[in-house]
């Protein structure tokens, strides 16, 4: 080190003259000064300093350390430390002096640096809004009437007064919160920035903005819907008025039926959806099998009836005759839930589908898929996301509501693990590739998401909710071989290949003792049906994915 210092012509330790900065300075022949201290010098003449009272080499009548000092002044006020800033501080400088070791003046890298006022592309960095809570008023004007909409088409940007509005203020503080906490890109944040100008810069106090009167203005301006209804919702100043996809679903599926049967029908279907006095709210997929199983009968029975009072027992044993097995089973069970809420409610005298027995209905035998279903499936399938789903659900048995339901902290990538539903699976080298892709492509298109589940797309990743069950399987639509089935063939292959025993099928996969026993089942017939051909095919060898790695589920007992 001392031979390199004297190679660049500098000597030991010792304080500069000019700056009394401690550190290596300049060798004897120019009086001892540190570097930057020897080049001021040679651009400035030497003057007496007004600040220090010394004589030294000046520029506007203040010395190098004096300029320091003012620099550190104007750093300490949180503003920018440059020339053009230290020179309103140069007045007070004189009275005390910050010593410093010598050339570390311009080190930018400093814990008092400014933060950034200029982002990636050069922009000027727009500063946080300032913290803001509900506005308080003293009175409310009353809605004078109800059934008045606001035009937003209207809106006049730029006679818009953006900095008297506590509403507006209020919304972009608690903006700015929702974006640092979900990972809002710029754009996203411009666009609710805009949004809320538009219906904020004019909001009185007990007004409520529906969602029918923002959603052609935002539209019009491709101003994001779902995050700014998220602040307005924040604000409880939001009223949903869409009308819910199930009121139109439900009135399809009663068309044609008479008056009366409708009536008491839709409130059934109602009591199921929404629930009512002692009576929990139904799944709505229950409710649309229960009505979709129901409908051919109601209809028949419109032809001669106007009330479910005049159906009698024999009418609905003709009816349950003509159908066979599930499809006899669903009507049963959603007929049996119909008549009994209507003599809970006295809409009916009698039950006419009491002691009716219901039975079993009898499992179909699985059947497994052929390899080119499999195949073409693997094919279909592009994308990163789709790629992981459909390895999930063909090598580790995964339902697609787990799929969706996975979240980052489930997959350990150090010890080749995955957690699903509770239950931990080794990776094998399909699948761990797979998921090594797919959250390379997720930290590339969504840096900033805060959204902890594994797989999302371009809506949740500004949010926390999981994605849809129509997304994840959209790539698979019109095949035979879909994540359910793909599912469904990975356990079926497990019972073919060790022996339908239902213990190992319940250890592996972790599923009930009934299911269980039918895959047990369904496993038996399909060998005993294969020793009946002498056909040498089972097991069967699959196409692109591998079925039953070593290292997969069926090797983690």
């Amino acid at each position: 080190m001392r031979a390199k210092a004297r190679r660049r012509g500098l000597s030991g330790p010792a304080s500069c003259e000019s700056c009394l900065a401690w550190g290596r300075v300049q060798r004897p022949f120019v009086r001892g000064l540190c570097q930057a201290c020897y080049l001021f010098a040679r651009d400035h003449t030497v003057g007496r300093c007004r600040g220090c009272r010394r004589l030294q080499p000046v520029r506007k009548e203040y010395c190098r350390l004096c300029w320091g000092q003012a620099r550190a002044d104007a750093r300490a006020t949180g503003g920018l430390h440059g020339a053009a800033t230290a020179v309103h501080f140069l007045d007070g400088v004189g009275r005390h002096q910050q010593l410093f070791f010598a050339d570390m003046l311009s080190m930018r890298g400093a814990r008092t640096t400014p933060p950034r006022r200029y982002d990636r592309r050069g922009a000027p960095r727009k500063p946080p809004p300032p913290p803001a809570a509900r506005p308080y008023s003293r009175w409310i004007q009353p809605v004078l009437f109800d059934g008045a909409r606001r035009d937003y088409h209207r809106f006049d940007p730029g006679r818009a007064d953006t900095t008297t509005s506590g509403w507006l203020a209020w919304a972009r503080h608690l903006a700015h919160g929702l974006a640092e906490a979900r990972g809002w890109p710029r754009a996203v944040r411009q666009d609710v920035d805009r949004a809320l100008v538009m219906l904020l810069s004019e909001y009185a106090e007990g007004d409520m903005i529906r969602h029918s009167e923002i959603f052609s203005p935002l539209r019009a301006l491709n101003l994001s819907i779902e995050r700014t209804t998220e602040v307005l919702q924040a604000m409880e100043i939001f009223l949903n008025d869409r009308r819910p996809p199930f009121e139109d679903w439900l009135e399809a599926k009663l068309d044609g039926i008479a008056p009366g049967i409708r009536r008491e029908t839709e409130k059934w279907a109602r009591t199921l959806h929404d629930g009512g006095p002692r009576t929990l709210a139904r799944d709505p997929d229950t409710v649309r099998i229960y009505l979709t199983a129901i409908r051919p009968a109601l209809l028949e029975w419109s032809a001669g009836h106007d009330h479910v009072r005049e159906v009698t027992r024999d009418e609905v044993l003709a009816h349950v005759k003509t159908l066979q097995g599930r499809d006899r089973h669903q009507a049963l069970v959603a007929l049996r839930s119909l008549f009994a809420w209507a003599k809970k409610n006295g809409v009916i005298f009698r039950n006419p589908t009491s002691r009716i027995k219901v039975g079993q209905a009898a499992a179909p035998v699985l059947q497994p898929l052929l390899p080119h279903q499999v195949a073409r499936s693997a094919e279909v399938v592009t994308s990163p996301a789709g790629r992981l789903a459909v390895a999930l659900a063909a090598v580790h048995a995964v339902r697609p509501g787990a799929i969706r339901a996975l979240q980052l902290d489930d997959a350990d990538l150090g010890n080749r693990r995955i957690t699903v539903a509770g239950r931990t699976h080794p990776l094998d080298d399909l699948t761990q590739q797979l998921l090594l892709a797919w959250l390379e492509h997720r930290r590339r298109r969504w840096p900033s998401t805060a959204n902890p589940h594994l797989i999302i797309n371009m809506n949740t990743a500004l949010e926390t909710d999981p994605v849809s069950s129509w997304w994840i399987e959209r790539e698979l639509r019109g095949q035979r071989a879909t994540l359910d089935r793909l599912r469904i063939d990975r356990q079926l292959e497990e019972a073919l290949v060790h022996g339908p025993d239902p213990l190992h099928l319940a250890e592996v996969f972790g599923m009930d003792e009934k299911t269980a026993i039918r895959y047990a089942d369904s496993a038996r017939a399909l060998l005993e049906q294969s020793v009946e051909s002498e056909s040498p095919e089972f097991p069967r060898t699959r196409g692109s994915i591998p079925r039953n790695p070593g290292n997969g589920p069926s090797g983690s007992r």
